[in-house]
């Protein structure tokens, strides 16, 4: 005698290998998008920067076997209860970022199709939705199918960890000391910079690029820390090479904090200064360089440190 299961199994099968298909997708695009994922999930504060590198490829290791397992058809209660545990947690998280008032995109799938918390929050839904017309599909039976797990839960963390290694894994490959303080300190003796009193005090200046897409991501990390560790905004400048609109356009991509800021025209002295390398962030104290950093070598505990009194 033949189930209701039975006479929808192919329909069921086929939206399970789509479902799982939206799972893959969504992994393999937050890994082209990783940067703007794992500042996505420090901006909560969770967890430390070091640590929201590795729960950003974590999540994307998990989705990935998730969708995989999907299509394949393999231990399909694990599979199933798996995604659908997966959508309810990321759930919570943005009903939790609407509770804060976010409207930032939430990198569900990356920064190609974007999303703002209740969209994603619908789009779960429907998810959920149609994960419930699948929970009894037959699944494939495979031989040995907990060791055939153990080895795409290695495959798929060595390819995500290939494909996009943790910064604190490469920072110390990374050269350390790209800013030329001597040209530094001569252009805080000069206009424009010599009336904003740089040499006292503590001071975190960021140079960039207005145009720089790692910049903006810098200015963003940065902006993160400020607000976490309560450094005063005032004592922050943004030094950039770019124009009025560039500026504008980079304060509403990087989503920082506008600090004070000035457009510095002498672009030969600024490449001297960094030697052509953007971003640079340097913490100051009384004109002495303390730290200088790139976008992938910011070390939050010296930072935080630095910030606090």
């Amino acid at each position: 005698m033949n189930t209701v299961t039975d006479k929808a199994g192919l329909p069921a099968k086929i939206l399970k290998i789509a479902l799982g298909l939206v799972f893959v997708v969504s992994a393999v695009l937050k890994i082209f998008d990783m940067d703007q994922f794992e500042i996505y999930i420090y901006s909560y504060h969770f967890f430390s920067l070091n640590f929201s590198y590795l729960v950003a490829r974590a999540a994307i290791i998990a989705e990935l076997v998730l969708g995989i397992g999907l299509v394949a058809n393999g231990l399909h209660k694990l599979m199933w209860w798996g995604s659908v545990l997966m959508l309810l947690g990321y759930t919570l998280l943005l009903l939790y970022a609407t509770v804060l008032g976010r409207t930032d995109n939430c990198h569900c799938f990356g920064d190609y199709l974007r999303f703002n918390p209740w969209q994603s929050i619908l789009k779960n839904v429907v998810l959920l939705g149609l994960f419930a017309l699948i929970y009894k599909v037959k699944e494939r039976h495979y031989k040995a199918p907990w060791l055939l797990l153990a080895v795409l839960v290695l495959a798929c963390s060595v390819a995500v960890f290939a494909a996009n290694p943790p910064d604190n894994f490469t920072a110390a490959s990374r050269p350390s000391k790209e800013l030329q303080e001597e040209a530094l300190q001569e252009a805080l003796q000069r206009p424009p910079l010599d009336g904003l009193k740089l040499d006292q005090g503590k001071k975190v200046i960021g140079i960039f690029s207005s145009s720089c897409d790692l910049c903006k991501m810098a200015a963003h990390k940065l902006s993160l820390m400020q607000s976490y560790y309560g450094f005063p905004e005032e004592d922050v400048l943004y030094l950039f090479m770019g124009s009025e609109e560039g500026v504008e356009r980079f304060y509403a991509d990087s989503e920082s904090t506008r600090y004070q800021y000035v457009i510095y025209d002498d672009v030969k002295t600024l490449f001297t200064i960094t030697q052509g390398n953007f971003p640079i962030v340097v913490m100051m104290e009384n004109g002495g360089v303390i730290h200088e950093y790139g976008l992938r070598n910011m070390n939050e505990s010296e930072i935080k440190s630095f910030f606090q009194p």
